[in-house]
């Protein structure tokens, strides 16, 4: 069950492609965390990222957990945005058939559950193919 109020508290997870940059080495870390993997540095800057990027993975699930059901086939990426920063998300409005590594994609809001308990329709990032 998803409440109003945890969809308020993580609303900029869900919206926003956000990471963080170590001010101390430059390097860029998703999802954000308090300490640098490579340096230790606890000196981080928030930071937007590129909301476009090459598709280098894919898994497509068949049988999904309970509560996305209702999208199956759902199909999971690993994302490399322009940035080189890698991002685990889903793929929408793709057909399986048409996936190819390497793919351009680019950050989409898009509705994530089909229920709206409380009134609240949740939305999320997802990663479709860039119409060229």
């Amino acid at each position: 069950m998803i409440y109003p109020a945890r969809i308020w508290r993580e609303r900029h997870a869900h919206y926003r492609l956000v990471g963080v940059k170590c001010k101390k080495c430059g390097a860029v870390h998703y999802p954000p965390r308090p300490v640098c993997d490579k340096c230790g540095s606890r000196e981080l800057e928030e930071i937007e990222l590129p909301r476009k990027g090459k598709l280098i993975s894919y898994a497509i699930l068949y049988d999904p957990p309970t509560g996305y059901r209702d999208q199956a086939p759902l199909i999971i990426g690993i994302i490399e945005l322009e940035n080189g920063v890698r991002v685990l998300a889903s793929l929408t409005d793709v057909n399986e058939k048409e996936l190819k590594i390497g793919m351009e994609v680019e950050a989409v809001l898009r509705r994530i559950n089909r229920k709206e308990e409380y009134g609240v329709i949740p939305y999320a990032l997802k990663f479709r193919p860039i119409m060229i």
